[in-house]
């Protein structure tokens, strides 16, 4: 999956209308990192968009004890019943499944928004260590 991206390019303008309104066109780039939002304007530091919702990280999470519960009340025959109704594939659910086994502290930090900067969801849905300490060692290893 492709993250969107918008870049406008050329000088900085300032346009003023007739009726003494100013308008001004600012060159900008928007990026994703680690899900997040980034504003960057030449000349400036980049500036991290907040938003009120929930991250992506976060929707994963959900969206995996969503399937969960789903396949353990027998509301879905299987991950592939899952995939079909959702019209994605087998893998997709699977690793969303994935996230339902991390730490609780792991979970935690995802819910905070406190891991840290560049860990992302695959990193952490394909094939997590099945141990809690592994986990941790392992997480704190992607960072390094």
């Amino acid at each position: 999956m492709s993250s969107p991206m918008l870049t406008v390019s050329g000088p900085a303008a300032e346009v003023v209308a007739s009726d003494g309104s100013v308008v001004l066109n600012v060159p900008i780039a928007l990026k994703r990192r680690s899900g997040r939002q980034v504003v960057t304007v030449a000349g400036a530091e980049p500036v991290v968009v907040t938003r009120a919702g929930t991250t992506p990280l976060q929707l994963a999470l959900a969206r995996g004890h969503r399937w969960l519960r789903m396949l353990e009340t027998g509301d879905a025959a299987s991950m592939c019943d899952i995939a079909h109704r959702e019209s994605t594939n087998h893998s997709y659910v699977a690793r969303h499944i994935n996230l339902t086994l991390l730490a609780p502290d792991i979970v935690a930090a995802i819910l905070d928004e406190t891991l840290p900067e560049g860990v992302q969801l695959l990193s952490l849905a394909i094939n997590p260590p099945m141990l809690w300490e592994e986990q941790r060692r392992w997480r704190a290893g992607m960072t390094d």
